[in-house]
């Protein structure tokens, strides 16, 4: 199958290019960094060197490399480093959910391009109405915090308009929070903020958070790409959400940290906004049932726990050889 991956060099890219190559596709990934292509080219795919928020070249590339499936992996977190000021920290990737969404989208169709599969989040975006842990039927939070907006708007746009496309047939994949090899929630960001203990428990810490590593995120994408259904939303995470409370001090221990401080959440709101108070106390976690049953997927890091330890081994390996 030809298969065209935009954000081929992204978190989920980098594993899922080599994974579609060594399944027998013929993958064409899309960077606008000539610097990347080469990176491609090593995982397998070859290289279409484009801006994706350039109508002409994103449809020109599209039409060169004739794929029947297109995944939409597109982000630009490069500079995220502030989470005070979140929906500006986030504005270039919500242009790419936005803007770029139509683009790859009428692209496709001049292409000829059978199945759209595109990346969406399913954390901070679930609030706690209806329960701790929720479904893809629940719906997204009605009145998130103002700092939140815009993100959560640029998501819901991009839900709404490939899901309600027939042709391609839309399917997107609600990614629970990344983690991997120096990637995510295990990037050295992280590591170093832990172990300075300038990432706090913030009140009863009391909300939930669903992960996923970014192995099976490319995983989950592969069978979507197979046997997903159209107009769908699959929430890919793994089994074991868990509160801020009990994972933020395992994480901790794990990369040989003191236990985060606890700070109260009048504190909290003070230092770090209200958009974080509530991500950290009062967020609902993810199920994984449908993209199970329908996807016929399980990721190989079922929990966590297990996943955390497990890739920050394999980070200590690497870097001892």
């Amino acid at each position: 199958m030809r298969i065209f991956v935009a954000g081929a060099t992204g978190a989920v890219g980098r594993e899922l290019v080599p994974a579609l190559v060594a399944g027998g596709h013929q993958v064409t990934g899309l960077t606008r960094s000539p610097a990347k292509a080469e990176t491609i080219r090593r995982m397998g795919g070859q290289a279409a060197v484009a801006d994706a928020l350039d109508a002409a070249a994103v449809t020109s590339a599209l039409r060169a490399a004739e794929p029947e499936v297109l995944v939409h992996e597109l982000t630009d977190l490069g500079g995220l480093a502030d989470f005070r000021h979140f929906d500006r920290g986030f504005a270039a990737t919500n242009r790419l959910r936005t803007e770029g969404t139509d683009i790859l989208l009428a692209a496709a169709r001049a292409a000829g391009v059978r199945r759209f599969i595109a990346q969406s989040f399913c954390g901070w975006t679930l609030g706690r109405s209806t329960g701790p842990i929720k479904s893809e039927a629940d719906p997204r939070a009605s009145d998130p915090p103002m700092e939140l907006r815009r993100t959560l708007e640029a998501m819901r746009y991009l839900e709404q308009t490939v899901t309600a496309s027939s042709a391609p047939e839309g399917i997107v994949l609600r990614y629970g929070s990344f983690y991997g090899e120096n990637t995510g929630i295990l990037s050295p960001v992280m590591i170093e903020q832990l172990r300075h203990r300038r990432v706090p428990v913030i009140g009863d810490g009391a909300g939930w958070w669903s992960f996923i590593h970014v192995a099976d995120a490319a995983s989950a994408t592969m069978a979507a790409i197979e046997r997903g259904l159209p107009g769908q939303v699959y929430d890919i995470v793994d089994d074991e959400p868990a509160q801020v409370k009990d994972w933020l001090p395992a994480l901790a221990q794990m990369v040989g940290a003191k236990p985060p401080l606890r700070v109260p959440a009048w504190i909290g709101r003070l230092l770090a906004g209200e958009h974080m108070v509530v991500i950290m106390t009062q967020v609902s976690g993810s199920a994984n049932e449908r993209a199970k049953r329908e996807l016929d997927w399980r990721p190989a890091h079922p929990s966590w726990r297990e996943g955390f330890s497990q890739t920050l081994r394999l980070s200590a390996a690497r870097s001892a050889a």
